[in-house]
């Protein structure tokens, strides 16, 4: 009697390659799993910067702080490889306490690399631990709290988003940027936690910047709209790789601007030891008008 055909995507129908492929994967997590928890007291962990720049006249107007992990045997581990095992635990809430305090830390000794900007995790919101986290990375630094800014991504569920909401609130009020990446592209949770946040008696006067972060697609800067709240954070772009981009959200009304076009992701000392501003921006002057197409 002939075999029957196992419907694809079954466990049953993988062949022994694929079915070997996948051991080896999760073997491959938890070893990193397991070495990740021991990096930051084997000094494996370090923040490169990604410049931000404002698109009035092309100066760096602060960077974006994210982890690298060196490891001893497999080098430099992609961060989409251990970000995602960290995620997954709760050991992303003492890394993002770990890159908060380094952020703030090396912020504090380097006034000229403006606002830094720290991504957390929706896991340190749950836990209830980032208002301590914050403050323990100010008071051991001296950062301004106007020079920090703190990126939510839309990438867990919200459980109390009441009392999230609270929580972000008092760290608004305090001056500290809050944005939310991506926005709109996750879990529904954070729109109401948007406008929580606004409405939260305790988090002073409304913000007067615009929501949105171009982020993402390279031909459309546009495409993901990032919400920002907070006293020192003016509306930015992310994803920027040609001077259209940049000069698209010139016309948006957009201030400062990320993405390869200005520089990728680097050590803080290369960025330092860089120029201060990014490529000429080719953009008209405040005030000064531009030819239409059709005069040339």
């Amino acid at each position: 009697m002939p075999a029957r055909n196992k419907a694809p995507g079954t466990p049953s129908a993988k062949g022994p390659v694929a079915v070997a492929a996948s051991l080896l994967d999760r073997a491959l997590r938890r070893r990193l799993a397991t070495d990740l928890r021991g990096a930051i007291g084997r000094s494996e962990l370090t923040l490169h910067y990604q410049p931000r720049i404002r698109l009035a006249d092309g100066l760096r107007n602060g960077a974006e702080a994210l982890l690298r992990w060196h490891h001893p045997a497999r080098g430099s581990v992609p961060p989409t490889a251990f970000i995602p095992i960290a995620e997954g635990s709760d050991l992303i809430v003492e890394l993002g306490g770990w890159v908060l305090r380094r952020a703030a830390e090396e912020a504090a000794r380097h006034p000229q690399l403006g606002r830094v900007s720290v991504n957390v995790s929706v896991r340190q919101l749950a836990a209830g631990v980032l208002p301590v986290q914050v403050d323990l990375a100010l008071a051991e630094s001296g950062l301004a709290p106007e020079r920090l800014e703190l990126e939510l991504t839309e990438s867990l569920p919200l459980a109390d988003v009441t009392q999230v909401a609270a929580m972000l609130g008092a760290l608004r009020s305090r001056g500290i940027g809050l944005a939310l990446d991506d926005f709109g592209t996750g879990y529904a949770s954070f729109a109401w936690l948007a406008a929580a946040a606004i409405q939260h008696p305790e988090a002073g006067p409304q913000p007067d910047r615009a929501p949105a972060r171009p982020a993402g697609r390279p031909g459309d800067p546009a495409g993901h709209p990032r919400h920002r709240q907070g006293h020192a954070a003016p509306p930015g772009g992310r994803g920027v790789e040609t001077l259209a981009q940049q000069a698209l959200l010139a016309g948006l009304g957009f201030e400062e601007a990320q993405g390869f076009l200005f520089g990728g992701p680097m050590p803080l000392g290369m960025l330092l030891a860089g120029p201060a501003a990014g490529p000429a921006t080719g953009l008209p002057a405040a005030g000064e008008a531009t030819a239409s197409p059709a005069t040339g």
